[in-house]
């Protein structure tokens, strides 16, 4: 064998590493009202209205919204029976059949 080939049997193959998901568990009010798909002002009214969760306190100077009460409210949310507009992004194939 010439050296090229025993250098490449020689070398160890690397492990993949694994895939971690890690998900936050808190979001602050500008990712909050992102998560929810509302602005910031949006969501400011519905917690001053109590019909959102309010954020909870993490210390002193900080709060922030539990990302399982933010999800909890939205599958809570009724169905619409409003269509989307018609320019809402079907695209260049146009509006389903």
């Amino acid at each position: 064998m010439n050296t090229s080939t025993e250098n490449k049997m020689e070398r160890p193959k690397k492990e993949r590493a694994a895939i971690v998901r890690i998900c936050p568990l808190y979001l602050a009010r500008p990712d909050a009202a992102a998560y929810l798909a509302i602005s910031e002002s949006t969501l400011d009214n519905l917690v001053a209205r109590g019909a959102l969760p309010k954020p909870r306190k993490l210390n002193a100077g900080r709060t922030a919204w539990l990302v399982d009460d933010l999800e909890a409210w939205g599958r809570e949310r009724p169905e619409s029976d409003l269509l989307p507009p018609k320019n809402s992004g079907y695209g260049r194939a146009g509006a389903p059949a």
